[in-house]
């Protein structure tokens, strides 16, 4: 996607885009006036933003009010159905960044958005599908894919060294020994500046990591010794807890339905 892409939106409230990316490719920090909802067909891709990274498996999407400063990280053949949407179509759009839930009801009107004309007549199908498209992002699900960044230097360091090694077994004494803080303030100061327990943060990072070696065609086995854990049912199960379901099956075809248990 161009960064210099414009988008007019006195006859329709959103226009969709439709683009494939190639394993490795990105997109270098840029902003959009308009509020983006990117879905992903296949692939995963990474966004970072100022306030952290995100990463959207298969089959679910990341919502960017208008205005957030991003780059993006292809990992597998990616293909991205994306939504540029007039900020002013809802009052309630959502507000912060955020990968969400596509229903299978909101992926096909995205797909049949993009045949449809950029003109069309007051209470006809054409508007009634945009309307729908726009009720439906109101009633996503929010997915746990984020690892938001904290501002302090020495905790900042931390999460890049744990980023850097993900299969490395991070207790909050080794953690706090790394900063040279007590543990007691480590675990304050770290749910203060990311809104996340220590323990979830590291858990979360591990995860991301996971969907998108997944995603590069690697086995669970080989996954789950990377990660640091000691046998594939132990990572299997955490990958159930979290997602509701396996790895194998999260990757799937067609797996975009499932939730969160």
């Amino acid at each position: 996607m161009s960064t210099s892409l414009q988008f007019d939106f006195s006859t329709r409230p959103l226009v969709p885009f439709a683009c494939d990316y190639p394993h490795g490719a990105q997109e270098p920090w840029h902003s959009h006036d308009c509020a983006q909802l990117l879905h992903t067909l296949s692939g995963v891709v990474r966004v970072e933003t100022g306030h952290g990274h995100w990463v959207v498996p298969p089959s679910r999407g990341v919502w960017l009010p208008a205005g957030t400063r991003h780059r993006l990280q292809m990992t597998g053949n990616v293909a991205a159905r994306t939504l540029f949407i007039d900020p002013l179509a809802r009052a309630d759009l959502p507000s912060v960044c955020q990968v969400v839930q596509v229903s299978a009801l909101l992926r096909e009107l995205i797909i049949n958005a993009l045949i449809l004309p950029e003109r069309y007549q007051a209470g006809s199908r054409e508007e009634r599908i945009y309307e729908l498209i726009l009720d439906e992002i109101r009633v996503m699900g929010v997915l746990p894919f984020n690892l938001p960044e904290p501002q302090s230097a020495g905790l900042l360091a931390l999460c890049r060294q744990i980023q850097a090694h993900p299969g490395r077994i991070w207790t909050t004494a080794q953690a706090a020994e790394q900063i040279c803080v007590s543990e007691r303030t480590l675990l304050r100061h770290f749910r203060q500046q990311t809104g996340l327990a220590f323990s979830e943060w590291v858990r979360r990072a591990r995860l991301m990591e996971a969907l998108s070696l997944l995603a590069q065609g690697q086995s669970v086995i080989r996954v789950a010794l990377e990660l640091g854990y000691e046998n594939p049912g132990a990572f299997s199960a955490m990958f159930r807890r979290t997602l509701g379901v396996s790895p194998s099956d999260y990757f799937a075809p067609n797996n975009g339905e499932q939730g969160i248990e």
